[in-house]
């Protein structure tokens, strides 16, 4: 997968690097200090303890991704989720015979990829750009061991990913029911 991720390392130097190594948060460092706010500010993370948000900080970095770029494709394993700060992105899902099909476009505030969290942790959609993206980046598996052992931390996240699963649930059904040819459904 071709990704472009930026690290920042203070207010002048921001590296580039096409793999996903999350930083490391360290307390004093500028980079964790960014990347802490940051995630503090989203919607998604309100009411979180800041013990939480601090794990979550050493987990992430910022990433971004160019308009019709893929950030992952049904199928692919479930390491990582977003948190889409700026852009949008197309949800789509395959359908035997019908090729891909749009299920709903995400934008700021939205989180993307929440399969990291349930077995057998591939993803079930596929998510592409659909014009320049800039997001939070999550190493998933890291915070899944993370959750295995700070039960807080897991109802935490589970609390607010059951809340945007039933959400995506519903947005997939009532897109896939457009989509059905109810002519051809044998009762």
């Amino acid at each position: 997968m071709d990704m472009k991720t930026t690290e920042v390392r203070s207010k002048d130097q921001i590296s580039e690097s096409d793999e996903h190594e999350p930083s490391r948060a360290v307390i004093g460092n500028p980079a964790s200090s960014q990347i802490f706010t940051l995630i503090a500010q989203q919607p998604f993370f309100r009411g979180l303890s800041e013990p939480h948000l601090r794990l979550l900080a050493e987990s992430a970095m910022v990433t971004e991704f160019e308009a019709g770029q893929w950030i992952y494709r049904q199928g692919d394993p479930a390491n990582r989720f977003y948190l889409i700060l700026d852009g949008k992105v197309l949800i789509e899902s395959e359908v035997k015979e019908r090729g891909m099909i749009p299920i709903r476009t995400l934008g700021p505030g939205d989180d993307l990829a929440w399969a990291w969290l349930f077995p057998p942790y591939y993803m079930h959609f596929s998510a592409c750009a659909t014009e320049p993206t800039r997001a939070i980046f999550f190493y998933g598996t890291r915070l899944r061991e993370q959750c295995e052992t700070n039960h807080e931390l897991g109802y935490q996240l589970m609390k607010r990913i059951a809340e945007v699963v039933v959400h995506n649930l519903n947005a997939t059904q009532q897109r896939l029911l457009e989509c059905t040819d109810t002519r051809n459904l044998s009762t």
